[in-house]
C-alpha cells in the first residue's frame, strides 16, 4: 500500500538527495495559543498572523499546530499553552532540518496578565528579563508563619524574598539582549495603540492605580512565566519581589504568562549547536487582564471576571507591534542578517 507523502517527507527526501537546501528563515513569530481553527473563528494569538499574511502551510509533525511561511522568510508557529508545551514545540522547530534558523530572530508575541501598578489594558511590554515562577518552594497561604507575606520561597531558602542558603536551577532567569530590546522598544514606543470603550469603562474601577487608567502604551517591562495561573494581591507582591530577587534588583515584573521560560530554555539549549542564536530572542507581552483586583474588590471575583473586550485589544497590540519589528528586520535584512540591531 502506498503511503501518503507529506510535506515533511518531501522536505526530507529533498534534503537527502540535495535537491533542496534548508529554507532560510529571517524571523520566527512565536504565538502560544489558539482557541479553535487556525483561521475563521474566535481569534487567539495565532490567527491574525495567518489571516493577515499571504502564507503557505508547512506540516509540523512534532509541533502543536502546523507552521505557516511567508515568502520573505517570516515563519509563524504556535507552541500550545504552558512552559512544557513551549519548550517542546520550540525545540522541535529549532532542530527541524527543513529550516535554516541560524540567523533567525525569534519574536514571542502573546497576551498576558499585567500588574496594574505598571500599565493599562491593551498596553505592551518588551522584556529584558524572563523569569521562571515555578522553580520554587511553596506552602499554602493558610499555613504560613504570621510574619511571612506569602508562601513562596526560593529553592533552599528558609524565608521569603531571599536567596540566602538557597540553590538555584540555571533556567530560573534569562537576560535578553539589551541592545536588541532597546532597538525594538524605540521602533515601537510611539505606535498608536487604539483605545477601547469597554476597556476604558472597566478600568475606571482601577482608579487607585494611575498607570492602569492610562491609554494603552508601549514600555519595557519584564516577564514572569509560571504554569500556574496565579492571581491576587499577595501573589502580585511575590511576583514583584521574585523578579527583583533573581535579577539583583534590575528587573521589574510587569507581565505574567505561562510559556516564556520554556521558549527561552529551548533556544538557549539549542544555541549550543549553532542552529539558533539566543541573542536574537525578543519577548513582547500585551495586557489582556490584570494580575490583581482593584483595591477593595474581592480576589475571587477578579479571578473569574471576563476579560474586557474579550482580550482582543491585547491580541491586536501583540500582532501590530511584532509586525512592525518583524517587517523592519526583513526590510533591512542585508544589514541585520549578520549584525543584530542595537549591538
Amino acid at each position: 500500500m502506498l503511503k501518503k507523502i507529506t510535506p515533511y517527507l518531501l522536505f526530507g527526501l529533498f534534503a537527502l538527495t540535495g535537491l533542496q537546501a534548508a529554507i532560510p528563515i529571517k524571523v520566527v513569530v512565536v504565538s502560544m495559543f489558539e482557541i479553535g481553527e487556525d483561521t475563521g473563528d474566535i481569534p487567539g494569538e495565532f490567527q491574525f498572523w495567518i489571516e493577515r499574511n499571504e502564507v503557505k502551510k508547512i506540516e509540523a509533525p512534532l509541533g502543536w499546530r502546523d507552521y505557516y511561511l511567508r515568502d520573505d522568510g517570516l515563519l509563524i508557529m504556535c507552541t500550545g499553552g504552558g512552559i512544557t508545551n513551549a519548550a517542546t514545540s520550540v525545540t522541535a522547530l529549532a532542530l527541524d532540518d527543513r529550516f535554516d534558523l541560524s540567523k533567525a530572530y525569534w519574536i514571542v508575541a502573546g497576551i498576558a496578565g499585567a500588574d496594574p501598578e505598571d500599565c493599562s489594558l491593551g498596553s505592551a511590554a518588551w522584556a529584558k528579563w524572563v523569569i521562571d515562577g515555578d522553580l520554587a518552594k511553596e506552602i499554602d497561604s493558610r499555613e504560613i508563619p504570621e510574619e511571612w507575606p506569602y508562601g513562596m520561597i526560593a529553592l533552599g531558602a528558609k524565608r521569603p524574598n531571599t536567596l540566602d542558603d538557597g540553590w538555584q536551577v540555571e533556567t530560573i532567569k534569562f537576560e535578553l539582549n539589551e541592545g536588541l530590546v532597546d532597538w525594538a522598544y524605540e521602533l515601537t514606543k510611539d505606535y498608536p495603540l487604539p483605545e477601547n470603550e469597554e476597556i476604558n469603562e472597566f478600568s475606571e474601577i482601577y482608579s487607585g492605580y494611575p498607570n492602569a487608567t492610562k491609554p494603552p502604551f508601549v514600555m519595557i517591562g519584564d516577564s514572569l512565566a509560571s504554569s500556574t495561573y496565579w492571581h491576587g494581591f499577595a501573589l502580585n507582591d511575590w511576583a514583584n519581589d521574585w523578579v527583583k530577587l533573581h535579577t539583583n534588583g534590575e528587573g521589574n515584573f510587569v507581565m505574567s504568562n505561562m510559556e516564556d521560560t520554556g521558549t527561552a530554555t529551548a533556544l538557549q539549549r539549542v544555541a549550543k549547536t549553532g542552529k539558533v542564536d539566543f541573542e536574537r530572542l525578543l519577548v513582547l507581552r500585551t495586557a489582556s487582564n490584570f494580575s490583581t483586583p482593584p483595591i477593595g474588590k474581592d480576589v475571587v471575583w477578579s479571578l473569574f471576571a471576563k476579560y474586557p473586550a474579550n482580550g482582543v485589544p491585547a491580541l491586536e497590540a501583540a500582532h501590530a507591534l511584532s509586525t512592525e519589528v518583524a517587517d523592519a528586520l526583513i526590510k533591512d535584512w542585508d544589514e541585520y542578517a549578520d549584525t543584530i540591531p542595537g549591538n
